[in-house]
């Protein structure tokens, strides 16, 4: 049959990988879109008001 010629090569290595890139890259998006969702937004959490602006590293209310 002799040697293939170079886009019949690509052509067997895309048949060969094409499918596991695809399924890698849905698996890829389907993980991102799973962690933004576990995330709550910032519009979405209630604060209260009347509490008071904490410094994280004194633990004491900013004045």
């Amino acid at each position: 049959m002799g040697a293939l010629h170079p886009f019949e090569q690509a052509l067997t290595l895309l048949l060969a990988f094409g499918p596991f890139v695809v399924l890698g890259v849905v698996i890829w998006r389907r993980r991102r879109e799973e962690d933004d969702s576990a995330v709550p937004d910032e519009d979405h959490v209630s604060s209260d008001a009347t509490s008071p602006v904490v410094d994280p590293e004194r633990r004491e209310p900013l004045s």
